[in-house]
């Protein structure tokens, strides 16, 4: 089994990956460095969606060059990672999230065009990806089941709500994803769960709640203090891979929803 891990902000290097090795998978749409070693007994891939040193900001992410490269490493399954603002009042700052539903309305990568590998009229292959839930519940439960054995919470379920940067959000732009129920957001992860679904990988998304987005909370906390829990959210998240992997079967592995193809 082979499973793929996405870390993005503050965790270029996977904390205590072991035999890790680098190497350049060449794609259509560019060159994506990935670190192959291993979690435990379980072979992974790792790759960093920001680069080195936080080369790409959020509207630079190369998420269709990202997919392709972890599919061209065959791997069974896919985590990703995504340090994030609390909308839920009630979600405590560091906490984890393992979300089951998504909030993305605009459907676009960060060039503007739209989020799908289907953009060539008549190719084959073109449909529509249909589901009840975007993330895979069987991924999602073994890293339900890991959070047990953590020293911080873990909640399972929420809404993870895609939002455009660099910037961070207005006061009223929370409060109105607040009214749609969205948990907590940030800015990269719904080009992933919409390529790695429409690719047929099996995809699953972890938050880790760095602070409360904008007007979430009376006063604002000092920025120190997001910084202090970015810094340690790449040992929390490595610490729920290692308890999870051992809880995942590749056979009880499926895609999420189904895939109707259209014309020939």
């Amino acid at each position: 089994m082979l499973i793929g891990l996405i870390s993005g902000s503050g965790i270029e290097h996977w904390p205590g990956l072991e035999e890790a090795h680098p190497w350049t998978a060449e794609t259509a749409y560019g060159p994506v460095t990935l670190v192959s070693g291993r979690v435990g007994n379980v072979d992974v891939v790792q790759l960093s969606r920001h680069g080195p040193l936080h080369r790409r900001l959020s509207n630079h992410v190369e998420h269709k060059a990202n997919l392709s490269a972890l599919l061209s490493a065959k791997v069974d399954a896919v985590i990703g990672f995504t340090a994030c603002g609390a909308v839920d009042p009630s979600l405590p700052a560091g906490s984890l999230v393992v979300f089951d539903d998504l909030y993305f309305p605009s459907n676009r990568l960060p060039d503007g065009t739209l989020c799908t590998w289907h953009d060539e009229p008549g190719k084959a292959g073109r449909g529509h990806w249909i589901f009840d839930r975007p993330f895979s519940q069987t991924l999602r439960q073994a890293l339900v089941d890991a959070g047990g054995d953590l020293e911080i919470p873990l909640y399972d379920g929420g809404i993870y709500g895609h939002v455009d940067g660099p910037r961070f959000n207005t006061r009223a732009e929370i409060a109105a994803l607040g009214k749609v129920g969205v948990s907590a957001v940030s800015q990269t992860a719904g080009p992933e769960a919409v390529l790695a679904g429409e690719a047929g990988l099996v995809y699953a998304l972890v938050g880790f709640v760095t602070d409360y987005a904008n007007g979430v909370k009376a006063e604002p906390e000092a920025i120190e203090a997001l910084l202090d829990r970015m810094k340690r959210s790449g040992d929390y998240f490595a610490s729920l891979v290692a308890a999870a992997l051992p809880l995942i079967s590749a056979k009880d592995l499926s895609r999420v929803g189904t895939f109707q193809q259209v014309g020939q």
